[in-house]
């Protein structure tokens, strides 16, 4: 938990651990073992890990074996653009700095869309991508931005790409918790998942792929996740991914109260200073993130302000090297400057109170009026 004191608003970066999450973690570091090992406590760790897999397995209608246990979301998307074996790869110009750093290294062609004002691709640009060489790419996309919660159509996407011989790889990373996910009706090919976003403990992640496909690990061991990936796996870490999606319905219904203070926010600073804007608010969003641009305010002087009040928020990605500065993301929906500039990403979880939307609600309006009265 944060210290009493602190207002945690930054639930996109990171989601506090859930207490019972903690406790579990704390039982199985209790317990060691490792899970190649044939005796008594090896035997315990691997079921700790295998009970995980199956628990994610169930929540996102998957087999089990279909699961690779990683270090987090950023090595699972490594893995499945870098190691899928296609010449081509299509993405967007709005996706996570880990699919834009390995969209530098891929040994291959390299096509990113753009999106449009609400953040969503153009589908029939898609289309004509694919009518070449389809079946030598991989699509790579964000089922839910991280900065905006805009949510892509991924079952059209799905059908798009594999109508080309397309293989589609989705990042689910944001909405893992926060929207109900079906991996076999979503139709993708691979899809990646981090556990810090879920209440779970950082350091874990998973890709979810089909057996068939040629990914491969970058890290060389003993044969680990059915020779997919080497190195004794994370057990604690692993199990205590796997309790934080058990908790996936009690996540859901939370996230209805969310949406509801997540609107009220934008309605009531829109009401208050009609020149503000709410990135991404005309299309299918998250339920619990605000992407919201305040006029003649720099991010990084708004990410200070808040932090002045206590309330902990963020300016673009949390992954981009610690700094505040223009979100490509913003930069990429709104072709303007001043408001790539001077946007901030507020977003709300498990842990979160309606106390806290009107201690947001008063910093906001503080701020607002410093630099527009």
């Amino acid at each position: 938990m944060t210290k009493p004191d602190l207002i945690y608003l930054d639930y996109n970066a990171t989601a506090l651990i859930k207490p019972e999450v903690i406790e579990l973690m704390s039982e199985v570091m209790k317990e060691g073992g490792n899970p190649s090992s044939v005796h008594g406590l090896g035997r315990l760790a691997k079921a700790r890990m295998e009970e995980a897999r199956s628990i994610i397995a169930e929540q996102i209608n998957c087999r089990p074996q279909m699961i690779i246990f990683t270090s987090g979301g950023t090595e699972a998307n490594n893995m499945a653009v870098l190691t899928c074996d296609r010449t081509r790869l299509i993405t967007t110009n709005v996706e996570h700095d880990s699919i834009r750093s390995a969209s530098s290294r891929f040994k291959g062609g390299v096509d990113h869309l753009s999106v449009d004002q609400d953040g969503l691709i153009d589908l029939g640009v898609l289309k004509e991508l694919l009518e070449e060489n389809g079946s030598s790419a991989i699509i790579s996309i964000l089922f839910a931005n991280n900065e905006t919660g805009v949510m892509q159509d991924v079952k059209k996407i799905s059908a798009i790409a594999h109508e080309a011989g397309a293989l589609l790889h989705i990042d689910a990373i944001q909405a893992l918790t926060k929207v109900p996910i079906d991996f076999m009706e979503l139709g993708a090919d691979m899809m990646s998942l981090s556990s810090h976003k879920t209440g779970g403990p950082q350091g874990v992640g998973a890709l979810i792929t089909y057996e068939k496909l040629p990914v491969k690990s970058f890290v060389m061991g003993g044969g680990q996740e059915i020779g997919r990936r080497g190195g004794t796996e994370n057990i604690a870490g692993i199990a205590g991914f796997g309790k934080a999606v058990s908790l996936i319905p009690q996540s859901l219904e939370k996230m209805k109260e969310l949406e509801s203070w997540r609107d009220e926010i934008e309605r009531k600073l829109f009401e208050y200073a009609p020149a503000s804007k709410f990135l991404g608010q005309n299309a299918k969003r998250l339920p619990n993130v605000s992407t919201i641009y305040m006029p003649n305010v720099t991010s990084e002087t708004q990410v200070m302000n808040f932090d002045l009040d206590k309330i902990c928020i963020s300016s673009g990605s949390a992954c981009s090297s610690g700094k505040v500065k223009s979100s490509h993301v913003i930069d990429a929906m709104s072709n303007d400057a001043n408001i790539a500039t001077s946007t901030i990403r507020m977003s709300l979880g498990w842990g979160s109170e309606h106390s806290d939307v009107r201690a947001f609600i008063k910093s906001w309006k503080k701020q607002y009026d410093r630099k527009n009265s």
